[in-house]
């Protein structure tokens, strides 16, 4: 009888380790899918309770759900609040941080330091929630001296970064080791294996290209893709006039005006740069103001 009991103890804890690991791993695909996730765990458990410390709930702010605390009451008051806290911008939020709740699993738990739940179980359970933010993922459309440079401050920063250039020689794994992609090859053909949804993993586009017609056709294509969204961020690299004759271009191709609102040119923080590495400090400084919500 004790054998039968210390089994099912190991297979109930390899399964709550299994639930998490199913949750975690979905978590990080969304994450690397460019989408904040807010995640609720259950980290302690006294009585009779649904779900037992390690169960978690994740949301995408894409609206798709994963995983379970218990069930019943408890998961409908989590699924609000998660989603409450997907409402919150990342500003605020970075500074409000999560938050830790008790639940009392009895309807009349008056009086009690919890959130009473109408329910019958009797037990409590305390649950964190948090919201996980993608780091940056950059697509760096051109692998020329400044392309390479923020490559570098992005590994530095701890960021994802991908490749793109028509030229296979500035897009492969011995000049960009770190890719998480190097693409290389007709900008069409880039662009016919992308979409809207696809291209939320990046939270930046920078058109780098050696060639200003290499990046007109790309901006102009990201643009029908993206449409009027805020996300991917793109911009390019240039002067004024060079984005003037990309809005010269966008305006004969019949592009919606909305559409270039959230392009910038030229990209980074006006910090007087002239090298690779200054250039990529100012971009890269630019991004995280962005992305921290300082601009």
């Amino acid at each position: 009888m004790a054998e039968s009991t210390n089994n099912k103890q190991k297979f109930c804890q390899h399964s709550d380790s299994f639930v998490t690991r199913a949750v975690l791993v979905w978590t990080l695909e969304k994450l690397d899918a460019g989408e904040r996730v807010a995640i609720a765990s259950v980290i302690k458990a006294q009585g009779s309770v649904p779900g037992k410390p390690g169960a978690r709930l994740a949301i995408g702010s894409c609206g798709t759900i994963f995983g379970t605390v218990g069930g019943a009451g408890l998961e409908m008051k989590v699924e609000k609040k998660l989603n409450e806290m997907l409402e919150i911008p990342p500003k605020d939020l970075r500074k409000q941080g999560g938050y830790v709740e008790t639940f009392q699993l009895y309807k009349d738990a008056k009086g009690e330091k919890a959130t009473p739940l109408d329910s019958l179980c009797g037990g409590r359970l305390t649950v964190a929630f948090e919201v996980i933010e993608p780091v940056p993922h950059i697509l760096i459309a051109g692998g020329g001296h400044v392309g390479r440079s923020i490559a570098i401050s992005a590994d530095l920063l701890g960021w994802a970064h991908s490749v793109f250039d028509v030229r296979e020689e500035f897009s492969n794994t011995d000049r960009y080791p770190y890719a998480t992609d190097n693409f290389s090859s007709r900008v069409n053909e880039f662009l016919e294996n992308e979409s809207k949804e696809s291209l939320l993993r990046f939270s930046d586009i920078l058109l780098l290209g050696h060639d200003w017609s290499v990046d007109q056709e790309l901006l102009l294509g990201l643009l029908k893709i993206r449409g009027d969204s805020i996300r991917p961020r793109i911009g390019a690299i240039g002067s004024k006039s060079k984005w003037n004759a990309f809005l010269r271009a966008a305006t004969g191709d019949g592009m919606n005006e909305k559409f270039l609102e959230n392009v910038r040119c030229p990209i980074g923080l006006n910090i007087g740069a002239d090298s690779p590495e200054e250039i990529a400090i100012a971009v890269c400084a630019e991004i995280l103001a962005l992305e921290r919500g300082m601009e």
